[in-house]
């Protein structure tokens, strides 16, 4: 039986600490990467441990223990304010709770998770908008604005003071998957840009104006500039004078302040985020002159029926649609910049000097990742803690996910050889959406593994303490044998969340993994007419409550949220 209950969300007391410090981290980092970012996976340098002479001072500020966004007003288009923060819960489920923990605790590990950031290249001609009826993943009134609002999350990771449970510094960021939507080349300057500092124009094609579906003139979107009654117009959305223009704008992003690190996901790395990559069809539709905008509802119910049930998985489907549509296109400015990148390309892109940031050199991926086309790795998270980031994304296509078998015993390798070590499992996939063998067309000899495997692999080593990952866009936590597996909501999607993770041993025979929950530093109140960059990172959160296919389940409960989850010492 699961037992949970509340703590106090504000600040431990705690003795002095043998705890690590940024800096230790930051060296222990660029030791095990080594010049030029080589030596894949080599034995991480141990970070120094630093003794602090006074505790850290943990407060809540900025989480969702504080406030979070909440909808106020009775209408179809709600606004949104201040709410009361959400309480930290206990789950003992692996290991039970002992009195005075919070005076014996030492810190090993503070960091946050991004995930399902999605930077949306809304007028990419491969988009399938028109099946929006069929589901709410195929357009959003909000995407125009992903870029403002995840510079809006590099900002408040940022103003952070510490780590909410124990004040412990933020050492660095994990992204798990789905940083791009279309698989673009723009697109991923544009997620590197965001995480590393530097200017963003989220605009392609026509550089003068929009190109897309909200001025098309289609009931189906939200035409924000115009004066016609679409659809969401018809449930509150307001009109916006200037927001095309504003949504295109050139963003400025700070840069995360602290090392990050990058996990892939399916729609970094298939066209739509679930069809094989490679298609010389897709690649030049992609950079062309023509866009489709309307579909036939029949249509899109097949298509998108198709894609559900991964009955599609090269897309040959979506490519009739498109021929037979070819007189019903809108005429777009081609640009070059929209062909979809493959994965030497998405490694290539981590390792340039122009995107380093605050390092480490390629954000976990190595020249010799470059090599063999790897996409996944170890990395050190503190002394004594491993993180693994795996590639979970299916290459023969659908959005569900598996792995090959090579990548499967190099786990088993990577988690024998840190034996003696704490690890951390990241990926974009959760156990339950890896329920996909279709071969990788490059290894059609391989096996590939689902879910239920992975997480048997996991659980039967003792010290993987954590399985981090996100795709479901729904925050969740389940306890499995010894280890927790803890999906983050999506920063696209209403209630738009990151992960600040803390790991601490109680002194007692026990590990606590804090788990809290942040937002962006927009404000929650929004002004309609400020279209500054924060007025439209405020206006993106606003408008993604407003969607009319939002789900009112991605918070999850109380007990998937602001979390203390215990575990036995190993």
């Amino acid at each position: 039986m699961s037992r949970t209950g509340h703590v106090a969300s504000g600040p431990d007391r705690r003795t002095v600490l043998a705890a690590l410090g940024t800096a230790g981290v930051s060296a222990g980092i660029s030791a095990a990467l080594g010049p030029g970012g080589r030596r894949a996976d080599a034995a991480p340098a141990r970070p120094r441990r630093i003794l602090r002479v006074a505790d850290p001072a943990p407060s809540p500020a900025g989480t969702t223990l504080e406030s979070v966004a909440i909808p106020t007003g009775s209408g179809s288009y709600r606004r949104i304010t201040d709410g009361p923060g959400w309480p930290r819960v206990v789950r003992q489920e692996l290991a039970a709770a002992k009195e005075g923990r919070e005076d014996r605790r030492s810190t090993l590990a503070a960091f946050v998770q991004f995930t399902d950031l999605h930077l949306v290249d809304v007028q990419h001609p491969l988009r399938y908008e028109y099946v929006r009826p069929q589901t709410g993943s195929a357009w959003r009134p909000q995407e125009a604005l992903t870029v403002a609002g995840a510079v809006s999350l590099v900002e408040r990771v940022n103003r952070l003071s510490g780590a909410p449970a124990t004040g412990e510094p933020v050492s660095f960021v994990m992204t798990t998957g789905d940083n791009t939507d279309n698989n673009s080349r723009a697109e991923l300057d544009w997620y590197l840009s965001v995480m590393s500092g530097g200017r963003i124009t989220p605009d392609t094609g026509d550089p003068r104006r929009y190109e897309g579906v909200q001025n098309g003139g289609s009931d189906l979107y939200w035409q924000a500039d115009s004066d016609q009654r679409d659809a969401d117009k018809r449930l509150g959305f307001p009109r916006i004078h200037g927001y095309l223009d504003a949504a295109i704008r050139t963003v400025v992003s700070p840069g995360l302040n602290v090392p990050w690190y990058s996990t892939v996901g399916n729609h970094d790395s298939l066209p739509g985020g679930c069809w094989a990559p490679g298609d010389p069809f897709f690649a030049d539709f992609a950079v062309g002159g023509r866009k489709l905008e309307a579909l036939p509802e029949a249509e899109g119910a097949a298509l998108w029926r198709a894609v559900e049930k991964g009955l599609d998985p090269k897309g040959e489907q979506f490519k009739e649609v498109l021929r037979a549509n070819a007189r019903k296109m809108r005429t777009v400015t081609p640009d070059p910049r929209r062909a979809p990148f493959t994965p030497h390309e998405y490694l290539r892109a981590h390792l340039d000097p122009r995107y380093t940031g605050a390092g480490p050199v390629g954000h976990g991926y190595t020249a010799d990742h470059l090599e063999d086309g790897r996409m996944y790795y170890t990395f050190p998270v503190a002394e004594g803690v491993i993180g693994v980031s795996l590639d979970t994304t299916d290459p023969g296509g659908h959005y569900q996910g598996s792995v090959g078998t090579a990548q499967l015993r190099w786990l088993e390798r990577a988690l024998a050889r840190h034996r003696d070590d704490r690890v951390l499992v990241f990926s974009h996939h959760t156990s339950t959406s890896m329920k996909n063998p279709r071969p990788d067309p490059s290894r059609p000899g391989e096996k590939r593994h689902t879910g239920d495997e992975l997480l048997a692999l996991l659980t039967n080593h003792g010290n993987v303490l954590a399985w981090i990952n996100g795709h479901s866009h729904r925050n969740e936590i389940r306890a499995h044998g010894g280890l927790w597996e803890i999906s983050t909501a999506s920063h696209i999607d209403f209630p738009q969340l990151a992960r600040v993770f803390e790991l601490v041993d109680n002194g007692d025979g026990t590990l606590s993994l804090f788990t809290t929950l942040i937002e962006s530093a927009a404000p929650h109140r929004t002004d309609v007419t400020d279209l500054s960059q924060t007025g439209l990172a405020a206006l993106y959160r606003e408008l993604s409550l407003n969607d009319p296919a939002a789900r009112d389940d991605l918070a999850g409960g109380p007990a998937d949220r602001n979390t203390e989850l215990l575990l036995k010492q190993r």
